[in-house]
Order: structure tokens, then C-alpha cells, then sequence
């Protein structure tokens, strides 16, 4: 019960009833957030509702306080104040901030997540013992019990839970009325467009008009039935996604701050703005300051020559006087340390380390060398003992923390000082040594990081006695290390600073002067005993002085805070030292205890009095304690830092008249490092005190923070640096590190030195005021830089701090941090919410700290995450570890409950919106090519008509009589095998044999399906030889063919319908198909998707009709339809082409000449025959070249991922073609297997030509890691190529066997994005590879055009590609789903230049680069370069994006990210990740998304969603349909695991 009474009453907050009164005391708060109510603008909760509901006996320490559970530290009253105000002022203006949506699954684990507040406790101060979180989490059984509560807590009573995929969360109560009152107040004015919320400037924005006085009349929300809405552009909308993003789009048009006006150039013409200082901006106008000394160091005649010398005084004068008292965790003294005991017991230690270790001829530890001193926090006896032995041995002790785990929070960093000190021995006590992890053998593991070490054991009983003529040999102090203390830096690093003998001598007798110290005075110290201000008060100063310390471990201060003033009390004590947090805990607890007294204490040190919010901790403590015989005076704030030990401390007096300093500053001047008394802006002030005077023998000025280290003015902040005997000399082992730290020549603004003898800086931020009393304002290591301004983290913790209501997250569990993401500082707020809050609440509590921030510092926070409690790393007594806590944001596994990214507030630095420039002239185009000696990009394929050859198939126009001729010529060549998944034959087809089927095919589609020559027939076939059969049978029957990809049997839903647009879009009189699929279609799921009723006659081709037909069909025309191509585009259109006869023989020619295919060849093709070249290679080129093609249906790849590459292999092909997603199958499935597949005999080293069939720039991340992965077995890496087809032109380019080598170039991607093709070198920043499209086909023309002028561009410019050729589709059939597609894709004409050819527009981008290659014909060779569809890019800021290049940076960005697609909406991005882990991640990626985003394409993602894998519908050539996932994530059908709206 101790552990929990702790947490309990370290966090006095309201840890949840889960009673059943306090359900419904829960209920009715959630229901009554459904009523109307009145809008109040102080958000505190009545009183009653704050005082803990809990039944242990920690409840003693609880009071009823008004003001709500504050954290002392940072409690300022006026600041909460301020806070309010600002808050109010806000509310006026009623910010919307659309909710995330939620998978319910995540929103109960989080909740059920623990409901012990965090534990801040590590093993290191719980007796040794390694506990650390022992209660952490409740187990299932034991969840489960209280299982109703929390969920109808999590779901929080909403009714609208319905769906699964609604957000739990969006259908409560706060949410509806904010968007209630967006939606009644916003009307946008222009109709016609989307709003462009990407414009910066304030001449773009739209201002949105509000009625007055809306907000008074508040409707009821009619959000559970999603009101009807309107998008920018008018559509209604009735989706809650859908009205989310419209609030989004209404909360970013609000006017931003003033644009700035000036840029800098990023290597490039994207010019990034940079901040220009702000010309009314505060400069300093004082005087420059004059260094401070302090009091002169007064030498006292008694004053040992060293502190061992003092130790060996007081051990043998006066052996009885007690020196240390510990406490057991009753408040119990546990062991009283004396002088004797402490001189005998270190001798001892020093006698041991020196000569028990290692072998008399090779000790381990010689005189100088480091030891590590690894002792728990409630054992300072050991400690001492161990610390005082070292000094006598002469060895350098390096006090760190106890190690808990193998993998502490930055103790891999300790491990890492450690091995740079070169310890190779840790001492430590009993129990601590029994405490350590242990592996199965006993021993202790080696942590992380750290060195080998032997662990010695200090207890004298463990120890061998010296022998009597052995004394240590006792020096005056010298410049010999003395010990290292352990500092961590601002990243995370830990660094040693080295303290000299003299220095430590100095040190505690400027302690001893400046506090007053005399001999056998009473301590009371409740800080950490191994470094900083514990340490040099409570181990050293006192030794010297022969005091007596009481020491307060932190396990006892978490049971009882009040402890150490109870031992003020018993022992009177005159002295103690703390910190403002152990004030605040003592405020906590207090109850009028009658027998408190504290008028004995002369001095209370607060050790962290440089934090300027430690004010109000001091404050509030001598409000209540006055009355207990505390005096002002007695309160001595202290500034120390590890380097430079004491900075200054303020002096105990006995005049009670003489007040402490203040200063209320203006936060706004203290961004620009300038102190102005504040007087006019009361919202934001920082309230400070002195940390006294300068320390007695030491020098302070105040140096400006960076660059050269000038002195400030007077009115100026700066770091302080002191010069002194009494601080550290270096940081151990780093010598460049230390001339910046400690070798500092402060110099006046003439440039000459103030002094010879070095400064060193302090880490502390403040100035040095009136009466030479020094105020801190920061610490350097807290200080962002954001947009030119410095912004201290303190600061940001106070003012999120002083948001009430805040029952939503833990107070001292909030880390402050800034990342860099776009070329400057991001502030990052990370806190613990507490497991009993909801979603709506926290969320609240978000959207109240931005705008408090926002108001009071004038700086956006970039992101504000909340964690499960108990979740963020923690240092070794409890506090946050920012840096880890840092690491953990910036790679993904800090896993947030809840994420609020605000980067359309913050990144005002983005470049300005590309406009675009009226086109110039076609004449003066063609003039300026000229003049710049640019050739116009144009190419072409080897002339046909050139090609001599001795292709029989030439002399017949139509493909039937092609295959009539082969069927007499050569009636038993194999045309087609088709293998099954386990790699065996499972059918195949001869000439002839395709000729007789054909013939009863035709002859039952005139019979049984009455059909005229010329209707269309479609062909809905699995993939196979059924399918090519039923093709020539159509074409004996003069009707025309339609290739359709059969339904799914698993998902007849979404297939059929599919199925059944295009047979009704192609009019087809007919269809064909198998009895299998022919039941399929009759089915009872079928009937459910579509209307039966309304199918054209189904034929069955299982049952063929036994005669021939009278004669077989010949066409009066070359000209006229073959078949018909349908494909839906990735933007999900329905496009249909017409191929004639002449097109499809030249096809098929073009194909023979570039592959020489032959009767005598083996083709293997892995693709889907429904489309495009897929459907060409697997149908029609076998007939027209003889050559043998090998069938592999891409689908049973799914179940033997090998198949592909095994038959390619068997039949020894040289040639073969296949998809995306099969290429991605195998380098996916077969990744870890190559090893058993050599053993196999997979051989790949006769392959020639791998070719990817595809209407997409060539992925050539995909196409390497194949090449890469199989090129042990054999496969030659110049083999694998892509080619490009579109819907104008099936095959445009494809690699083939002669010609040069695919070609890849580097182009800069800014440039891309303004339509410019730029080269760059491979590996520069922002630099694309680019993938040549294999080579062009023989008879096809290619130009490039600019698609708005229809002009001709020059070589390696980028426009749309226009092609020319004998195998071009004669038009549309119809489109489906855009009326508007003009007939100009087929026959458009150059505006200038050539205007008579015809050309056909492929819709894509992309650009001509003559190389230095020759081609087959000996001509330099032409490489055309895909750069993406025109249908797919983007427009966003006026720059063309194409979505993979985005895609492949989120994908770049997180682990677990595995595929991701994005489009717009209303001008927002909006990105799609699908997550391959545990749904705790989802919340990492919106920060990484975001970030990667933003640096590498200069965009603000608008919305970021997370779903689970395959959520992004891929099509049969994989490609992403963008616009069906668009249509259901906007109609609320993804079922995200997370949504999050980015303001």
C-alpha cells in the first residue's frame, strides 16, 4: 500500500471511482454534455469535485484546495490568471478544431490502460530493491471485472457507435456544438471553387464573416445524423469525415499572421522564406554590464589544507560526533554515521580498492584511475564511506545512478562515460549488489553501452582489515582530479566534469562563508546526496565543518512530504536543503499540524532556484508557514550548474527589513533576449527572483548566448559564465568540448578580453541586476529558437500548466522539446493523460493549450501529444528524460493516445505559391529554340518499312486468317501451355487445335446466341486458354470481343458490379463464359449485387456444339473493330478503346520485330490477359509470330510465389513479361528463400529480357531490389526493364533484345514540381531517379507537348507525351464516369512547328534526352523518360505534384508504414498509410508524416489516416485507384484505425 499511497498523493488528482455511485455521477456528467447549456468561460470545476475519492490511507494528506491540483513548481497565480484571460479572449473568437476519429478498439485500450498514476519511482531509491513499476498494468482477470464501466466510459455514452467505422468519439457531445457553431457561423463566399487554404498571404485569405451573436442562440447539434453539408464547391455532403475536413478548411482560412516578405534560396528556385527581424522587435539600449566580484574568499586560520585532512581531524579529535543520519522509509533513523566510524570505514575502503584487486604485481587500481560509485538513493551512508575511501586512495570516484534495467532510460550514455573514463571497477553496497539484474549464473549482466566492470562490495564486513602500519598518505589539496560528476547534455549525451582537489577544497569553503557555516550545525538534506548541490552541501561542505546531516531519502518524501520538516523540527536544525518540488509536496500535505516549528532554521536552500517558476513554490511556502516561525530571510534560492558548481546563493540574514529582489519581466522582450519591466501587457510576464550574490572569490559577467562571446548590455540577457577556483576544469576526455565551455575570454564590444584568466559558462540564462543580485531567467539547455525568437521550455511547461481544467493529464509529466523540421525549430509538447479521461476531454484540454501558447508566447506549438500515464522514460528520480522522451517522438515509438499537429499555424516558412506566367507566343518558342540551339523532342522506333524480314504472317491483314494459315502450315506447333500452380502442365493448345475450337465457338455464337457480325461479345474468363479460345471464335463469327476480368467468388459485392458496368457500357448483345462462372453469375450473392434480370444471354463454352462452321467471317476492312480495350484508369475511369485489325496486326508486328520472337521461341508471361499489352502478349502475338508462350495466371502466384521464376527457369525461357504486383510478390515472398531455390536449380542466367508490363513511371526501387535479390541465381541485372503503354497507344516502349541498356538520370524534384526538368548528380539532395521506358517500338513517332499550348518543347523539357503510330486505338468506345474526355486524345495537331501529322495524347508527362548511345540503326539513341499522369498530379500551392513521390517519402518515414497513398480534397493533402503493427503506433506516424512531408515536398498535410493493410485498393496492374479510396474514406467506409486533422 506504501507504493500506491505515494502515487497517490504525488499526483492529488481525482484517480477515478470506479464505484457504482461513481458511475453515474460519470453518466450524468457525460449525458448533460448533450443539453444546451449557457457558455461559461471559467472552466474550473466546482470545489466538491476535486477532492480525491479514495479509500486508502493517503487521504490524510489531502486538503481541499481551491485552486485544483496545481504542480507548485510551475504555479504562479498571476501566470493562471493570465492564462484565463487569454483563454477568454480566444473563446470570443471561437476556435474549431475538427476531433480526430478513433478506432474504438484503440480508445478503450488506451483508457483501460492503467489507473495507477505514474509510478515516478525507480529501483534505485526503493531500498535497493529493483521494484521500479510492479504494479503497472492490471491483468486481464482482473480488467475484467470492471470491463462494462470502462467501456461505456470509454464510448462515453454515444449513440451513434453504430457503425464500425464511425469514430467513437465524433458522435459525443462538445464536438457537435463546436462544429454546430462553425457551421452556423461560416458561410464562404465564392461558391464556385474550393477554398485554397495553401495560400499564406493575408491578400488570399477569405475573410469569413460571422453573424453577430450566434453564438448566444446555440442549436441543439444535429451532428448524430450528419447534417447536411456543403464542400467548397457546392456538393453536399453527408458524411461525418467529409464535415471534419470542411471545418478544417474554415479554421485555415482564418487570415494567418502578416506574410514575410523576404526568402533565401534553397540551392534552387523554391525559395523558403526566412524570418526578417521584426522592425518594432525590442532592441537592447543599456550600457555594456562590468563584470561582478564577489566578497573577497577570508581565509580562516583553522581551515583544513584538504578535505581528507578535515576527515582525519574530526575521525580521531571527536570519533563519537554523529555525521550522517539516515532514514528508514518510517521516518525511523536507520543508522547514525560518526566521524570515527566514517574516518575507519573509508580507510578501509582505500586500503581495499588499492591493494585487494587484481595481484600484488598488477593491481587493478592504481592512484589516479576512475571507479565507478553505483549506490541507491536511500543508502548515503555507503555512499560516503565508498566517496571519502576513494579520495584517501587517491582514485577518482564517478558517482552515477543505479542501473535497473539492461535498458534504462540513457544509461546507455553513463555506460558510454564510463568507457571513455576508463572504470573498470564499480563500487557498490549489498544491497544494491543483490538488487542488480542477474543472469541464470549469478552474474551480473554487462548493460547496454557499458564497459566490463568488477563489482566490489563496501561493506566492512566484506572488507579485510589494513594492516597496522598502513596509513593513507593525506596531501594538501593539489590539482589532481577529485572526482567526476555526471552531467546530460540537452541530446541526450552524458559528459564527465572533472572537479580538481583545490577546486573541491575551494568550493566548500566558499559554501562554508557565503551560508554561514559552523562546526556541529544540524542539516537537513533531502536532495540527491551523489552530485550537484546535495552532494557539495550534504557529503563535502559538511565533512569540513564537522556538521551533522539528516538525509531524507526520496522513498520516505513520497509516503510522508512532510517529512523533512517534521526532522527539522525533532533535530532543530538550522539548515535545509531542498528542492522548490519537496516545498510544493510539503504544501500538499499540510494539515494544520500543531507541533510543527521551524524557527530554528536559519537557511533553507532551494536548490533549483534558478528556474524562474520556483518563485511561486517559495511564495506559497512562506505564506503557511510564516505562522509556524518560518522567517523571510531564512529562504535562499541557489543557481548551480555541473560546470560551474555554485553560481551564486543568497545569503542568510538577520535583517528581516531587507525584502528579496523581483523582476516581472515581459515575456515578449525575453524573446528577443531583452529585459523590459513589463507595464502594459499584464497577459504575459515572467516573475523572477534573485538568486543572491556572485559566490565569495569568483568573477560573473554575462556573455551573449551564441557566437562570439561579447559582453551583454545591462538590459540584455545572456549566458553567465563565472571565473573562479571553485568550478569544474574540463569535461573528461573531450578537449574540444571543454575550450568551449570552460576556456571562454569574455571580451568588451571593442574585442578586447575583460580578463587573462578564463571564464566558464554556466548553462544559465539571466542577468546580473540592480545591488549586483543575479536573476536567472532560463537555462541554455531549455532554450528554443524558433523563427529568431527564444522561447525557454520552462516558460511553454508554466503556461500548459496553467490551462485548467486539468483533470485531463498529469501535472510534472509534461516534456517541452523542439525538433527541426524545414530549416528551423518546432515545439513539441508531450504530456501523460491521466486514464480516466475521455477523448472529448483531452482533446479540450489540447485545443485550450494551443491557443494558450499562442496567446501568451506568440509561437504556434507544432505538435502536442498526451501518453498513456506511467509511458514517458524517466530519469533516475522520477523527472521526465526529455532527450529519450525526444528520441522515442522523432523515431516513432512514443505511441500517443492522442496527436494534435498544428503545422498550418507554425510553418510560416514555406516558399511562396508558384504563379503562373502567361505562356509565351508559339513563334517566339520556336525562335528561342533556334537561337538556344535546342532540338525539339522528338524521336521514333526503327522505320517499318525499312525492316527486311521474312515475316510470312505480313502478306494476311487479320490475325483469324493468321491463324488459319498456321493451323494448315503447321497444325501441331504448341502455341499456348498453361501451368497450375504447383508448376505442372495443366493445359495447352496447338494451331490446330485452337482452330477446331474457335470454329465451334463462332458457330455457337451464331446458333444459340443468334448474333450479326459486328456485335460485341463479352469474354469473362478466368485467366487461361478458354479465354484465347473464345477470342478467335468471336473474330471466325465477325463479332466483336470484350476481355473482362471474372468476378471474385469472395467478394461478389465490389467485383461484379465491375463485371457488369462494362458489359452494359460496352453494349454487349452477349456473354461467354464457363460453367463454373456461369453459376457464379446465377448466384444467390450475385443477385444480391446486381440485378440478374438484366444480364445479356449467357453462353456456357464448356458445351460446344460438335459442327464448323459454313465459312469463317473475313472482314471487308482493316479498318474496321477487331475488339475492344477496357480498363479502369487509377483515377477510377472507365475508359474503353477501339482497336481495328490494322492496329492490332501492327501491334502484333512491332512486338515480333523488337523481341524477334520466332516459332522456335519460349515466351513466359506472368500477367493479367484483360488489358492493354498484358492482353496482346497472352492472346494475340503466339498466333501472329508461332512462337510458344507459357501461361502463368499471376494469381497462383499467391500460393507458390516461386512458380513464376521456377518455369521460367525449367523452360529455359529467354524472354519474359509480367506485372508490378507479380514482381513485388516474388521479391517480397521469396526474399528469405533464394538459398533453397539455388538449391532447387533456380537459373535465371538465360534470361534476356524481363520485362515489366505497365502504364506508370517505372518503379525503380522495385525493379533494383528484384534485380538485386535474384542476381545469385543467375539473374543478369541489365535483363530486367519496363515498358509503357497507355490507353491511346497499348504499348508505346517496351525494352526488347537489341538497342542499348535502360538508362537512368537524376532530376531535381523542385524543378519537376514547376514543370522543369533539371539534371542532377545521383545522390544530391532532393533528387529523383528517373527509369528509361525501355526503347520506343518500331513504327511509333513520339513528341513532346506542352499540354496547355499543344507547342512542341525542346530535349529535356518536360510535357506531355504525344505518339504517332500504325498501332494507335482508333477512339473511346464511350467513357464511363467523365463525358467530357475529348475526342482530342486521338487526333490532336501541334499549334506550331509540324501541324499536319495527327498525333494522339497519351495524357502523361514526361521528357526526351538524346544520349550518347547508339541505337540498333547506329543513330544516337533517344531515351524517353515517364514522369507521371497528368490525371493523377496534383496541383497544391500552383506546383504540379505527383503522388508517388509523396508516397514514397511517408513510406521512407516509419518502420511500419507499408504503403501509403495520398490525394486532395478541397486544396488539403490528405495521406493514407497503412500500418503493419499494433494499432499503438497509428499515433506515431502523424508527427513522422508529417515531418517527412514537409521537408521533402515543402507541403502541409491536411489530414493523415491510418488503416490496417490492404485498405488502398490496388488495381490488377498495381497501381493505387487514389479516387476510390478518396470516394470511401470521404464517405466514411475506410474504417480507420486513427484520423488526424492537421490545423
Amino acid at each position: 500500500s506504501v507504493h500506491s499511497d505515494c502515487s497517490e498523493f504525488l499526483f492529488p488528482f481525482l484517480a477515478g471511482d470506479i464505484t457504482q455511485k461513481g458511475y453515474e455521477k460519470k453518466r450524468s456528467k457525460l449525458i448533460g454534455a448533450y443539453l444546451p447549456q449557457p457558455p461559461r468561460v471559467d472552466q474550473a470545476l466546482p470545489q466538491e469535485r476535486r477532492t480525491p475519492v479514495t479509500p486508502s490511507s493517503s487521504s490524510r494528506y489531502h486538503r481541499r484546495r481551491s485552486s485544483g491540483s496545481r504542480d507548485e513548481r510551475y504555479r504562479s497565480d498571476v501566470h493562471t490568471e493570465a492564462v484565463q484571460a487569454a483563454l477568454a479572449k480566444h473563446k470570443e473568437r471561437k476556435m474549431a478544431v475538427p476531433m480526430p476519429s478513433k478506432r474504438r478498439s484503440l480508445v478503450v485500450q488506451t483508457s483501460m490502460d492503467a489507473y495507477t498514476p505514474p509510478d515516478t519511482s525507480s529501483g534505485s531509491e526503493d531500498e535497493g530493491s529493483v521494484q521500479g513499476d510492479s504494479q503497472g498494468t492490471p491483468t486481464s482477470s482482473q480488467g475484467s471485472i470492471n470491463m462494462e464501466h470502462w467501456i461505456s466510459q470509454a464510448i462515453h455514452g454515444s449513440t451513434t457507435s453504430t457503425t464500425s467505422s464511425s469514430s467513437t468519439q465524433s458522435g459525443g457531445s462538445g464536438a457537435a456544438h463546436r462544429l454546430a457553431d462553425v457551421m452556423a457561423q461560416t458561410h464562404i463566399e465564392n461558391h464556385s471553387a474550393p477554398p485554397d487554404v495553401t495560400t499564406y498571404t493575408s491578400e488570399h485569405s477569405i475573410q469569413v464573416e460571422r453573424p453577430q451573436g450566434s453564438t448566444a442562440s446555440r442549436t441543439a447539434p444535429k451532428y448524430g445524423n450528419a447534417e447536411l453539408m456543403e464542400t467548397g464547391d457546392g456538393v453536399p455532403v453527408s458524411s461525418r469525415v467529409s464535415a471534419k475536413i470542411q471545418q478544417l478548411v474554415n479554421t485555415l482560412k482564418r487570415p494567418k499572421r502578416p506574410p514575410l516578405r523576404e526568402f533565401f534560396v534553397d540551392d534552387f528556385e523554391e525559395l523558403l522564406e526566412v524570418q526578417q527581424p521584426d522592425p518594432n522587435q525590442p532592441k537592447p539600449e543599456g550600457a555594456q554590464m562590468l563584470a561582478m566580484r564577489g566578497e573577497q574568499l577570508g581565509v580562516v586560520t583553522n581551515w583544513p589544507p584538504s578535505l581528507e585532512a578535515a576527515l582525519q581531524r574530526w575521525g580521531t579529535i571527536s570519533p563519537k560526533a554523529p555525521c550522517l543520519t539516515t532514514m528508514d522509509t518510517n521516518g525511523k533513523p536507520l543508522y547514525i554515521l560518526t566521524y570515527g566510524k566514517l574516518w575507519t570505514r573509508s580507510m578501509k575502503v582505500a586500503y581495499n580498492i588499492l591493494h585487494k584487486l587484481g595481484t600484488k604485481q598488477e593491481p587493478m587500481v592504481r592512484p589516479g584511475d576512475r571507479v565507478a560509485l553505483v549506490f541507491p538513493n536511500n543508502d548515503p551512508a555507503a555512499f560516503m564511506v565508498a566517496f571519502y575511501g576513494c579520495l584517501l586512495a587517491e582514485v577518482v570516484p564517478v558517482p552515477i545512478e543505479v542501473p535497473l534495467t539492461r535498458k534504462d532510460a540513457g544509461s546507455q550514455q553513463i555506460g558510454f562515460l564510463l568507457g571513455s573514463c576508463g572504470v573498470t571497477v564499480a563500487l557498490t553496497s549489498d544491497a544494491c549488489h543483490k538488487g542488480l539484474p542477474k543472469s541464470p549464473t549469478g552474474e551480473i549482466p554487462q548493460f547496454k553501452g557499458w564497459p566490463k566492470l568488477l563489482w566490489f562490495v563496501t561493506e566492512s564486513k566484506h572488507l579485510s582489515k589494513p594492516p597496522r602500519d598502513w596509513f593513507p598518505h593525506i596531501k594538501d589539496a593539489n590539482n589532481d582530479t577529485a572526482y567526476i560528476e555526471y552531467k546530460t547534455c540537452k541530446d541526450g549525451s552524458v559528459l564527465g566534469v572533472t572537479v580538481t582537489r583545490i577546486a573541491l577544497l575551494t568550493h566548500c569553503q566558499a559554501l562554508t562563508q557565503a551560508c554561514g557555516y559552523t562546526e556541529a550545525e544540524t542539516i537537513v538534506n533531502v536532495l540527491d546526496f551523489k552530485k550537484d548541490v546535495g552532494l557539495w552541501h550534504g557529503i563535502l561542505t559538511s565533512v569540513m565543518n564537522m556538521m551533522h546531516v539528516i538525509s531524507i531519502p526520496y522513498s520516505l518524501m513520497k509516503v510522508n512530504p512532510l517529512s523533512w520538516i517534521q526532522k527539522v523540527c525533532q533535530y532543530k536544525a538550522k539548515v535545509a536543503c531542498v528542492k522548490s518540488r519537496d516545498m510544493h509536496w510539503a504544501l500538499v500535505a499540510h494539515r494544520d499540524q500543531r507541533d510543527i516549528n521551524l524557527s530554528s532554521l536559519r537557511m533553507l536552500i532551494v536548490a533549483d532556484g534558478a528556474n524562474p517558476w520556483s518563485i511561486s513554490s517559495c511564495d506559497a511556502f512562506l505564506n503557511v508557514f510564516q505562522s509556524k516561525g518560518l522567517r523571510q530571510e531564512v529562504i535562499c534560492p541557489c543557481a548551480s550548474s555541473p560546470e560551474a558548481l555554485t553560481v551564486a546563493i543568497r545569503r542568510p540574514t538577520d535583517d528581516s527589513n531587507q525584502p528579496p529582489g523581483r523582476g516581472v519581466l515581459s515575456m515578449h522582450g525575453l524573446t528577443y533576449g531583452v529585459i523590459r519591466v513589463d507595464s502594459e501587457e499584464k497577459l504575459s510576464v515572467l516573475t523572477v527572483q534573485d538568486v543572491g550574490l556572485v559566490m565569495p572569490g569568483a568573477i560573473m559577467c554575462s556573455v551573449k548566448p551564441d557566437g562570439v562571446p561579447q559582453l551583454c548590455r545591462t538590459d540584455e540577457i545572456g549566458e553567465l559564465c563565472v571565473c573562479a577556483i571553485a568550478t569544474g576544469t574540463s569535461y573528461y576526455g573531450l578537449s574540444g568540448m571543454t575550450k568551449n565551455t570552460f576556456e571562454v575570454f569574455p571580451m568588451t564590444s571593442s574585442g578586447a578580453p575583460i580578463s587573462e584568466y578564463p571564464f566558464i559558462r554556466t548553462g544559465l540564462l539571466g542577468f546580473v541586476g540592480p545591488g549586483g543580485l543575479v536573476f536567472v531567467v532560463g537555462k541554455m539547455d531549455g532554450l528554443m529558437v524558433v523563427s529568431g525568437r527564444r522561447h525557454n521550455a520552462d516558460d511553454i511547461v508554466a503556461t500548459a500548466l496553467a490551462v485548467e481544467p486539468m483533470k485531463f493529464v498529469y501535472r510534472g509529466r509534461i516534456a517541452v522539446f523542439s525538433v527541426t523540421v524545414l530549416h528551423d525549430e518546432r515545439i513539441v509538447i508531450v504530456a501523460e493523460q491521466r486514464p480516466d479521461s475521455t477523448e472529448e476531454d483531452s482533446f479540450q484540454w489540447m485545443s485550450r493549450v494551443l491557443q494558450a501558447i499562442d496567446s501568451i508566447h506568440q509561437v504556434g506549438v507544432y505538435c502536442l501529444a498526451l501518453v498513456p500515464a506511467n509511458t514517458l522514460p524517466k530519469t533516475p528520480l522520477g523527472g521526465i528524460h526529455l532527450s529519450e522522451t525526444k528520441q522515442l517522438f522523432l523515431e516513432g515509438s512514443l505511441h500517443p493516445c492522442n496527436v494534435l499537429m498544428c503545422p498550418h499555424t507554425c510553418v510560416t516558412n514555406l516558399p511562396k505559391p508558384r504563379q503562373k506566367q502567361p505562356e509565351i507566343g508559339p513563334a517566339s518558342v520556336m525562335v528561342g529554340n533556334l537561337v538556344s540551339g535546342k532540338r525539339i523532342a522528338q524521336a521514333s522506333g526503327r522505320d517499318l518499312g525499312q525492316i527486311e524480314d521474312n515475316d510470312q504472317a505480313r502478306k494476311f491483314l487479320f490475325l483469324s486468317e493468321v491463324l488459319q494459315w498456321r493451323a494448315q502450315t503447321t497444325p501441331d506447333h504448341v502455341l499456348y501451355t498453361l501451368l497450375n500452380c504447383r508448376g505442372t502442365i495443366a493445359n495447352s493448345l496447338t494451331c490446330v487445335q485452337l482452330h477446331k475450337r474457335a470454329e465451334k465457338i463462332a458457330v455457337m455464337l451464331m446458333e444459340r446466341g443468334h448474333l450479326q457480325d459486328g456485335d460485341h461479345v463479352a469474354l469473362v474468363y478466368p485467366p487461361g486458354i478458354d479465354l484465347i479460345a473464345a477470342f478467335y471464335g468471336c473474330l471466325y463469327a465477325g463479332c466483336v470481343p470484350i476481355t473482362v476480368r471474372p468476378p471474385h467468388p469472395q467478394n461478389i459485392a465490389t467485383t461484379l458490379p465491375t463485371v457488369k458496368m462494362i458489359v452494359e457500357v460496352s453494349r454487349s448483345a452477349c456473354l461467354m463464359t464457363t460453367q463454373l462462372i456461369c453459376k457464379l453469375l446465377r448466384s444467390r450473392e450475385a443477385a444480391a449485387a446486381v440485378d440478374v434480370r438484366t444480364w445479356p444471354p449467357i453462353l456456357d463454352t464448356d458445351d460446344l456444339p460438335k459442327k464448323r462452321p459454313a465459312q469463317i467471317y473475313k472482314p471487308s476492312n482493316p479498318d474496321t473493330l477487331a475488339y475492344l480495350d477496357f480498363s479502369v484508369s487509377t483515377t477510377g475511369m472507365l475508359a474503353g478503346v477501339k482497336m481495328s485489325h490494322a492496329a492490332t496486326s501492327a501491334f502484333c508486328r512491332s512486338i515480333k520485330l523488337q523481341c524477334e520472337l520466332y516459332p522456335s521461341r519460349e515466351v513466359a508471361i506472368c500477367l493479367d490477359p484483360y488489358c492493354g499489352l498484358g492482353f496482346v502478349l497472352w492472346c494475340l502475338c503466339s498466333v501472329y509470330s508461332g512462337h510458344q508462350s507459357i501461361l502463368i495466371p499471376p494469381s497462383e502466384l499467391e500460393t507458390n510465389p516461386a512458380l513464376w521464376l521456377l518455369a521460367v527457369s525449367q523452360y529455359k525461357v529467354r524472354d519474359t513479361f509480367c506485372s508490378y504486383s507479380v514482381m513485388e510478390l516474388c521479391t517480397k515472398g521469396l526474399g528469405s528463400q533464394t538459398e533453397s531455390l539455388k538449391a532447387r536449380g533456380l537459373d535465371l542466367s538465360r534470361v534476356r529480357t524481363c520485362v515489366v508490363v505497365a502504364e506508370e513511371r517505372p518503379r525503380i526501387a522495385l525493379t533494383q531490389s528484384f534485380s538485386k535479390l535474384f542476381k545469385d541465381l543467375g539473374l543478369h541485372p541489365r535483363a530486367v526493364s519496363t515498358s509503357f503503354g497507355c490507353r491511346v497507344n497499348l504499348a508505346i516502349c517496351l525494352q526488347g533484345t537489341s538497342g542499348p541498356d535502360p538508362t537512368t538520370v537524376y532530376v531535381d524534384m523542385r524543378a519537376l514540381r514547376h514543370d522543369r526538368v533539371r539534371l542532377v548528380e545521383r545522390g544530391s539532395p532532393h533528387s529523383l531517379p528517373l527509369m528509361e521506358s525501355g526503347k520506343i517500338l518500331p513504327g511509333v513517332r513520339i513528341i513532346i507537348a506542352n499540354p496547355e499550348t499543344k507547342g512542341p518543347l525542346g530535349d529535356s523539357h518536360l510535357g506531355e507525351i504525344w505518339v504517332h503510330s500504325a498501332h494507335n486505338a482508333s477512339g473511346y468506345f464511350t467513357i464511363y464516369g467523365d463525358e467530357s474526355l475529348q475526342s482530342d486524345h486521338f487526333n490532336s495537331r501541334l499549334s506550331f512547328g509540324d501541324t499536319q501529322t495527327v498525333w494522339a495524347r497519351t495524357g502523361y508527362l514526361g521528357f526526351l534526352r538524346r544520349t550518347e548511345l547508339t541505337d540498333a540503326n547506329g543513330e544516337r539513341h533517344d531515351a524517353l523518360y515517364v514522369v507521371g499522369a497528368l490525371d493523377e498530379a496534383m496541383e497544391l500551392r500552383g506546383m504540379r505534384y505527383h503522388p508517388i513521390d509523396i508516397e514514397t517519402s511517408v513510406i521512407r518515414a516509419h518502420k511500419s508504414v507499408t504503403e501509403c497513398a495520398v490525394f486532395t480534397w478541397t486544396n488539403l493533402l490528405v495521406v493514407v498509410v497503412e500500418l503493419d503493427g499494433s494499432e499503438q503506433e497509428a499515433l506515431d506516424l502523424v508527427p513522422l508524416v508529417t515531418n517527412v512531408v514537409l521537408e521533402e515536398h515543402y507541403l502541409i498535410v491536411g489530414v493523415v489516416v491510418v488503416v490496417d493493410i490492404g485498405v488502398i485498393p490496388i488495381n490488377s496492374r498495381g497501381e493505387k485507384q487514389r479516387m476510390h479510396l478518396r470516394d470511401g474514406f470521404l464517405a466514411d467506409q475506410l474504417d480507420p484505425i486513427y484520423v488526424a486533422y492537421n490545423m
